[in-house]
């Protein structure tokens, strides 16, 4: 787009303030954004650096956490790009729908797009007005993509990707199904390994009943124990992509589903262990004795 449109943009009813961008990819999900940092600032509240600050140099760029932890890049490093040399002269928390920053007149000129942008910001008077602003510059600009802030973000969702829903959805069914299979297998490998010992306690005069509840409660214990240290293991997990995988893949705890896996291991465990318990409480003595 032409940068000539943004103070058409600034002379449309309840707009108080436009900016635009330019957005040049880099491979993969990374792209680099060129902007007038101090229009930026106004509109979006301006960056909060973690170490560094602003350009100081029309080769600087400010990149955000992940970026620089992912790359290993800290205040004054060097980093190559559109084959250009860069040094990172601030590192700021991430938020920005931009992950990498330029000037914005640097970049224009080094992709040969001369007061060219690829997107343009506004701002409205009031949050409410956001739609029906977005219908007008519709009606009056017909072919071009306009969206409020929240339908924009909402293209950046899993929902916006084809099938990656679904996709997910069959990975965790799966996963349940095969956790359930094997604490299931393992509780009764456990249980069924056991039989001689349940045939010595059955000799000494213990009933069904109470070597059933012994390895109930037992299961029970060790499926909470199992489900506990499981969720301890999961911080684990979060530390080593935080220091040994690239930054940009983060993990979520999702706290909604800690008693759902608990469900699962305790009635899977019960199911692996009752079964093989009480065939073996049914068995002879004699025959519990000899079980090898």
């Amino acid at each position: 787009m032409s940068q000539e449109l943004v103070p058409f943009f600034m002379k449309q009813p309840h707009v108080t303030f436009a900016t635009g961008t330019m957005i040049q990819p880099l491979g993969g999900f990374d792209t680099l954004t060129g902007i007038d940092l101090a229009p930026f600032n106004k509109l979006s509240g301006g960056f909060r650096f973690i170490n560094g600050g602003p350009f100081q140099g029309d080769d600087d760029v400010i990149v955000d956490e992940y970026y620089a932890r992912e790359k290993k890049l800290a205040v004054g490093s060097t980093i190559k790009l559109i084959n250009h040399v860069w040094r990172v002269s601030g590192i700021f928390e991430s938020g920005k729908l931009a992950r990498i920053c330029a000037k914005l007149d640097v970049l224009q000129s080094l992709t040969s797009n001369s007061k060219k942008l690829s997107q343009i910001y506004l701002k409205v008077d009031d949050p409410n007005r956001a739609q029906p602003v977005v219908n007008d510059l519709r009606d009056k600009m017909p072919g071009y993509s306009i969206y409020s802030m929240e339908e924009f973000t909402s293209l950046l969702t899993i929902n916006s990707v084809g099938l990656l829903r679904n996709f997910i959805g069959v990975v965790i069914g799966i996963a349940v199904i095969v956790g359930f299979i094997v604490v299931s297998m393992a509780m009764y490998t456990a249980v069924l390994e056991r039989t001689r010992e349940i045939g010595i306690l059955k000799a000494l005069g213990a009933s069904s009943g109470y070597i059933l509840n012994l390895l109930i409660r037992e299961t029970l214990l060790i499926a909470i124990i199992g489900t506990v240290v499981g969720i301890i293991m999961t911080y684990g997990t979060q530390w080593l992509m935080m220091h040994a995988v690239p930054a940009s893949l983060t993990q979520e705890t999702v706290y909604n589903w800690w008693p759902i896996t608990g469900a699962i291991s305790v009635v899977g465990a019960l199911l692996g262990a009752i079964f093989p318990g009480w065939k073996a409480v049914k068995q002879d003595v004699i025959q519990a004795l000899s079980y090898e």
